[in-house]
């Protein structure tokens, strides 16, 4: 009876954290999109094991900046889109919202291309994979509610295990890995730079941060509850690193062994298929799909939250269509451009991916300092969930490094333009 006794509480808190987890574990996974695992493709394929002991850092990184965020959700029970209307005005938020939707409207396509290329894999044509993926995320989030979307996106992170088991289908050498992991290696080489200011800039999003805070509110979730939506933050942020490093140590393994160059994720399924077998080429094209459709319903979602909080109209997924039209009217153009653009005769959208890395750039640094702002403000945050001193240096230094990344990869995607 003692016993039984001692581990109820246990039972309990184990209870309240599987009913708070989610937001964390969905916003750090969902950036996994198809730009995600092209850019970790390229890294493997290009630079091996040499680029790993980037993942650490961008880890730490990756939770500082989304605990802040799930922290301001938690404690205000605003979006950050809201909390920046408030505490800034109407035109540092019409100017955030112009580059944000500029941004994610070029995610979108590129979601949408990222199913095409997936089903082009296993001989789908784009006129019909992407219409049947534009229709079945729209009936996700307009016929179901938010209990039913969460479950359907955490068992898509779920699905983010496929490159895991990839990766351990090449049979790489652990120790080699291992030792790539914590040796950091620089190159004044002009595609590393690139290439690592990159992972850094797909690894950390402006929509990141507002889809997860809007979340913890849409989810209802208090000041009581943070504590377990600390773990949720730690451990989405930590296994969406870690599926990172296995899309990294697949090519690696293989396709810099090999010598193959890629330009996309594409490029690295069909190589790997070729090289290791069709089974692993399977593998990573099926991952590929998943990533593609879980961010094709993100980033419309986060989009229509972003604009309702900036001007007050009514937001949620577990609203009808007439509660809140202008929510649902959003994501529903949202996805019918980004679908539509995939399907018109357009020779490549590389130069799409290009432009909406470089504005998530220009957007990622004033993002990072409102949110600095705003968690340090006791007026919004009271005394006990402002951040301390040694959070504050460590999220200054973040956001330093982060806006000297960024402005480098802005100035290395417009220099090559220009010429």
């Amino acid at each position: 009876m003692r016993r039984a006794h001692r581990f109820r509480p246990l039972a309990a808190r184990l209870a309240l954290l599987l009913s708070v987890i989610g937001p964390g574990i969905i916003t750090a996974n969902v950036d996994n999109d198809a730009g995600g695992i092209t850019t970790y493709s390229i890294a493997g394929a290009h630079f091996g094991y040499g680029i790993l002991w980037i993942m650490p850092l961008v880890a730490v990184a990756l939770i500082v900046v989304q605990e802040m965020s799930a922290r301001l959700g938690v404690v205000t029970g605003k979006g950050l889109a809201d909390l920046t209307r408030e505490r800034f005005g109407v035109r540092v938020t019409t100017i955030v919202l112009g580059v944000l939707l500029l941004a994610n409207l070029a995610n979108t396509v590129s979601e949408f291309a990222g199913v095409a290329a997936s089903l082009e894999i296993f001989g789908v044509s784009k006129f019909v994979s992407v219409p049947a993926a534009a229709v079945l995320v729209w009936l996700l989030i307009v016929r179901g509610n938010y209990r039913t979307v969460e479950r359907v996106f955490l068992v898509a992170s779920a699905l983010y295990l496929c490159y895991v088991a990839a990766g351990f289908l090449e049979r790489p050498d652990w120790g080699v890995i291992g030792r790539a992991l914590v040796t950091p290696t620089f190159a004044l080489d002009r595609d590393y730079l690139v290439i690592l200011v990159t992972i850094v800039g797909t690894t950390i999003a402006p929509w990141m941060q507002f889809y997860q805070q809007s979340s913890i509110v849409d989810k209802g979730l208090k000041p009581s509850d943070y504590a377990y939506e600390r773990v949720d933050v730690v451990l989405g942020s930590l296994f969406a690193v870690f599926v990172a490093v296995f899309i990294t140590i697949s090519c690696a393994a293989t396709l810099h062994a090999g010598g193959v160059r890629i330009q996309t994720a594409k490029d690295a399924a069909l190589a790997l298929r070729s090289l290791a077998g069709p089974f692993s080429g399977a593998l990573f094209g099926i991952g590929l799909l998943n990533a593609s459709l879980f961010s094709a319903a993100i980033l419309p979602l986060s989009t229509a939250y972003v604009v309702c909080e900036a001007f007050g109209w009514e937001s949620g997924v577990s609203h009808r269509i007439r509660e809140a039209p202008v929510f649902f009217g959003i994501f529903t153009a949202f996805i019918v451009m980004g679908a539509g653009i995939v399907l018109l005769p357009v020779r490549s959208l590389v130069q799409l991916m290009i432009a909406s890395q470089t504005l998530n750039g220009v957007l990622l640094p004033l993002i990072l300092v409102v949110m600095l702002f705003l968690v340090n403000d006791r007026s919004v945050m009271g005394d006990r969930y402002v951040n301390g001193r040694v959070l504050n240096a460590l999220s200054i230094v973040i956001v330093v490094a982060l806006s000297g990344l960024t402005a480098l990869l802005v100035a290395t995607s417009i220099l090559p333009a220009a010429r």
